[in-house]
């Protein structure tokens, strides 16, 4: 297939569009004793594998402990469930109450009418406002509320929550570890968390369950240990130590009264203590969720930790150990393991972890400017996308991002895309926007142009939709649901610099910069203050090498490790050639560079003086080997995946595996850690008041005309 009906065949597909779906939509339903997964699937009309689904911490075969906070799917025609207020009964309760007429007789009380009606006194006066200010008279005419099931659900679940404040340095999972509940649970308990951040604001107020001794008791199953009685231990110090009354101990242990007191070497049933959560926070603990499938002797493995301190720091482990806990660990024990967001990252293949449950819904917005091209001239199409570079990218990335909507089809993965040709118009965009409802997307992909992905962002924030920029934009850009998928070039210098701190031992360091790296210049030279500044000779219309003072620079005993800032071309070819004509078998030479850019891909450089000088430089990008993505691209595209398309499969596969991972693509970049695929890397970072930002990169070396990995993410 030539080039141009490759493209051809590109912008129809960009013309397709997915169709549309109702969102789905939760309600939430606390678990009264008796019930089972089956009775609650029944009274919602939905199967019990669809609770399973969205309720992971459930054990199928075990018992729904009483209070319980289930996430319900909700089903066309379910009602949400509303409370009405008491400043305006009537507004927001219609559907739910219904109401019926009473004639007050001789000798009746408010209390026999609510016991005749299965309602309380405050219901009654509450739609009777009169009886707030006179007694009740025989002849009244009373309004009766009927509540329906639902309704008296809702009182129950407001029952059985309370409302917590944020702590100093309290996390999502400091606080569901702490009730004892999921972060899925949390978020749906407070549906007004954003889900483009995880961070909470001290003072913030969220529902929660109550736990014990605030009111209505988180009922669940007692765990008991037993317990020898050693010399000289009382009642009152037994009760100290286990947190419960002398009272407690006797009603169950009884044989002490028979016996007549405490005595040395009693047997006793006594409850396993509470762990202490009040100082539970990321300021000392990391937390840990756990995974299906899992076992004690995999998670203590991968934890570094045994099993018995484990559970002495989560006493909920008694019970046994269940996916979807939350565990807590000693900040002083996370040495060795990825920690992000005070939470235990795992190391997993994404493709070994999808729901194919999870069904994506994707915008994307690229300028293909089929408003510029006549398609019926495949040789000016042809001259066209060969000479406008937003239409070769986007082409590019695009043909990549169909391959990987191939590849996660053929993986069982759903996705739902519309495409849209934006034509690098700014009004188009917004027109767009308007026209499109973006409630229910899973991600926004695009556009291109740094202005038009802030506009498309600031949109979507308000709907908590993330926001893919597939290009590096400048600027501050202080939204919080954008995912820069572009390492910074701060953190590919930082990247660099630490690894040249690893790797130095006694080597000549040597740094040239040019005028607009003076910054870079100073960050080096505090990495490594024994550095010595070779200058450039700056002249009318000619920056070069000061060849005299680099020569006096130069080090026959020690290796030289020369830096070289800058993104002219021309300095670069300069400087390359003289310190490659430096670098022989008695004076060993090497470059280095804490930022590529465009000036070392000129066609000017020469590779083989890169080859020589063994040139090492941090990247956001490694070239791709034969793989099952270039055969599949040269089957469907009849040609080999330029950088761009390779890009576009990257992308488009760590942000679809991602979604299949877990729906909510923050809470996903929150838990996933370091992802590579064909050429590229990902590792998203929430930075404070700010987006995602990728942090991932690579250590490359040309190693003779190859350019090789030597660090990897």
């Amino acid at each position: 297939m030539n080039v141009v009906c490759k493209y051809l065949l590109l912008l129809l597909c960009a013309l397709s569009i997915g169709c549309k779906v109702k969102a789905q939509q939760f309600s939430t339903h606390a678990v009264k004793r008796g019930e089972t997964l089956y009775s609650i699937a029944r009274q919602y009309q939905v199967s019990p594998q669809e609770l399973l689904k969205y309720n992971k911490e459930v054990d199928p075969d075990g018992t729904l402990r009483p209070n319980t906070i289930l996430v319900i799917p909700g089903r066309a025609g379910n009602t949400v469930l509303n409370r009405p207020t008491v400043s305006d009964p009537d507004s927001t309760a219609r559907e739910q109450v219904t109401f019926r007429t009473h004639r007050v007789r001789r000798k009746e009380t408010l209390f026999s009418i609510t016991q005749r009606y299965q309602v309380s006194e405050e219901e009654v006066k509450r739609y009777n406002p009169d009886l707030y200010s006179r007694p009740l008279q025989r002849g009244m005419v009373l309004r009766i509320p009927q509540f329906s099931e639902s309704y008296r659900e809702a009182e129950a679940l407001e029952e059985l929550l309370t409302t917590y404040t944020v702590q100093a340095k309290e996390t999502r999972w400091s606080i569901a570890h702490k009730y004892g509940i999921t972060i899925d649970s949390l978020l749906q308990l407070n549906p007004g968390l954003p889900r483009s951040t995880s961070y909470l604001a001290e003072g913030q107020e969220l529902q929660v369950p109550r736990l014990p001794g605030s009111g209505i008791e988180k009922q669940e199953s007692q765990v008991y240990r037993s317990y020898t009685v050693p010399p000289r231990k009382t009642l009152f110090s037994l009760s100290q130590e286990f947190g419960i009354s002398r009272e407690e101990i006797i009603r169950l242990n009884p044989e002490i009264l028979e016996r007549g007191n405490l005595q040395e070497g009693m047997k006793l049933r006594l409850p396993e203590k509470k762990a202490d959560t009040t100082a539970v926070n990321a300021s000392n603990y990391i937390f840990y969720e756990v995974k299906p499938k899992q076992t004690e002797f995999s998670l203590t493995r991968k934890l570094g930790i045994g099993y018995p301190e484990l559970r002495a720091l989560n006493p909920e482990l008694a019970t046994g150990l269940k996916a979807g806990m939350v565990l807590k660990l000693p900040r002083d024990r996370a040495e060795g393991l990825e920690v992000k967001n005070a939470l235990v990252i795992d190391e997993f293949d994404l493709r070994d972890s999808i729901d194919t449950g999870n069904r994506p819904r994707l915008l994307v917005l690229f300028p293909f400017r089929l408003d510029r091209l006549d398609l019926s001239d495949p040789e000016k199409t042809q001259e066209r996308i060969r000479n406008n570079n937003a239409l070769k990218y986007s082409l590019g990335l695009y043909s990549g991002f169909l391959v990987a909507l191939d590849s996660v089809a053929d993986m069982g993965i759903s996705v739902e895309v519309k495409t849209f040709d934006t034509q690098l118009s700014a009004n188009r965009v917004r027109n767009l926007l308007l026209q499109e409802d973006l409630e229910n997307l899973s991600a926004i992909v695009g556009p291109l142009e740094p202005n038009s992905i802030r506009e498309v962002a600031a949109r979507a924030s308000e709907l908590d939709v993330p926001v893919i920029a597939p290009v590096p934009i400048n600027g501050e850009f202080p939204l919080q649901n954008i995912f820069h998928t572009y390492t910074e070039e701060a953190e590919l210098r930082r990247r660099m610099l630490d690894y040249m701190k690893e790797q130095v031992t006694d080597q000549n360091i040597l740094v040239i910069s040019d005028q607009a790296h003076r910054e870079v210049e100073s960050e080096i030279l505090e990495a490594f203050p024994a550095a010595e500044l070779v200058p450039l000779r700056e002249e009318e219309e000619n920056i070069s090498l000061d060849r005299e003072a680099f020569m006096e620079a130069l080090s026959e005993e020690r290796e030289n490790w020369v830096f070289l800032e800058t993104d002219n071309y021309r300095i670069a070819s300069s400087v390359s050639s003289i310190l490659n004509s430096a670098n022989t078998e008695e004076t060993r030479v090497r470059m280095f560079t804490t930022n590529r850019g465009r000036a070392f891909d000129h066609k000017e450089l020469s590779a083989t003086h890169l080859a020589n000088l063994r040139f090492t430089f941090p990247s956001v990008y490694r070239d791709v080997s034969p793989s099952s993505f270039t055969r599949r691209y040269r089957e469907r595209f009849g040609g080999e995946p330029d950088r761009y398309a390779v890009r576009g499969f990257d992308l488009g596969m760590d942000l679809l595996l991602r979604l299949a991972y877990k729906l909510d693509l923050f809470e996903a970049a929150d838990q996933i850690g370091a992802t590579r695929y064909s050429g590229n890397t990902f590792n998203y970072i929430k930075k404070l008041q700010s987006g995602y930002y990728n942090t991932a990169s690579y250590i490359l070396m040309y190693d003779g005309l190859q350019i090789r990995e030597i660090q990897g993410p």
